[in-house]
């Protein structure tokens, strides 16, 4: 019954995600970018969202500001990062890698769906910051 917003702008990525988390019984709803997951989550905005699953680095919109103008709009979402891209160049997007969840590209589908869970059932906490 958990709902998981997936913001990924690589097609065959973010349809494999949302196929294995389907497969794990959460709802999905997907976009194609930070710009579109603002439309999903403002078409959808009497239904509750768990989780953002997003991709750092996107077109017109990154997943930090993505998950910072979702954050105070949805109390208690709660946020999994995740990038193909080094340590390096996710701290130079903006992210603190210690203090956030992050999930590396590529994933198998088991490491997904246990990262998604370990994420989901972490105690509520005020969020670290994420921009450096």
């Amino acid at each position: 019954g958990e709902t998981i917003l997936l913001a990924e702008d690589e097609p065959a990525v973010r349809e494999l995600a949302e196929d294995i988390l389907r497969g794990f019984g959460y709802d999905v709803l997907t976009a194609r970018d930070g710009q579109a997951a603002l439309e999903v989550h403002q078409r959808h905005a009497d239904r509750r969202i768990d989780l953002l699953l997003t991709d750092v680095v996107m077109p017109r919109l990154s997943g930090r500001v993505l998950a910072e103008t979702l954050a105070p709009l949805r109390p208690g979402l709660k946020v999994l990062f995740m990038s193909g891209y080094t340590e390096d160049a996710i701290i130079q997007h903006g992210l603190r890698v210690a203090g956030i969840a992050f999930l590396e590209k590529p994933f198998s589908p088991s490491r997904l769906a246990a990262k998604v869970r370990e994420v989901l059932d972490a105690p509520a906490q005020s969020a670290p910051p994420l921009v450096v």
